[in-house]
């Protein structure tokens, strides 16, 4: 299964779609733990320190990817969280401080597994245009590859 990823012409928007082969309960639960997180988050060529990751209106988030080159850290907060079906969050790359991002995550059941749809909204189109340009689809496409094998590892 391929990751799609859409970022019109113009906009502040990043739509990413994904179909697992699990159920929503199944994808959710890796995603949201803390334990399996660094497992499949960011490309394959990163190693990921997972600080905080407290999936929980309310509750925060912190990670640290590094390279030889140095390291990339990332936070947010969680507003709703609604277990197997939503999670909306904020996500801000500490070496862009004040470019805070609003993501809204679903999972929706289909008749072969679970479809999952995020969609961010950035700033300003400059900000998502930077984030095109420094490589955010090989992150997410990396990033979606190796949930869908931990899914089915973990299934």
């Amino acid at each position: 299964m391929t990751t799609t990823i859409n970022t019109p012409a113009g906009t502040p928007f990043v739509e990413v779609t994904r179909e697992f082969d699990a159920t929503p309960a199944q994808l959710f639960k890796v995603m949201t733990s803390k334990e399996l997180l660094g497992q499949w988050l960011g490309p394959r060529n990163l190693e990921a320190d997972i600080q905080e990751y407290d999936v929980r209106p309310g509750g925060a988030y912190r990670y640290v990817h590094r390279d030889a080159n140095g390291e990339y850290a990332f936070r947010g907060v969680f507003h709703s969280v609604v277990q197997d079906e939503m999670v909306i969050q904020t996500f801000e790359w500490e070496g862009a401080p004040g470019e805070v991002c609003i993501e809204k995550l679903t999972l929706e059941p289909t008749e072969t597994g679970v479809l999952l749809r995020q969609r961010s909204v950035f700033p300003s189109v400059e900000g998502r245009d930077q984030s095109v340009e420094y490589g955010m689809a090989d992150g997410i496409n990396d990033s979606m590859d190796r949930l869908a094998e931990l899914v089915a590892k973990e299934g």
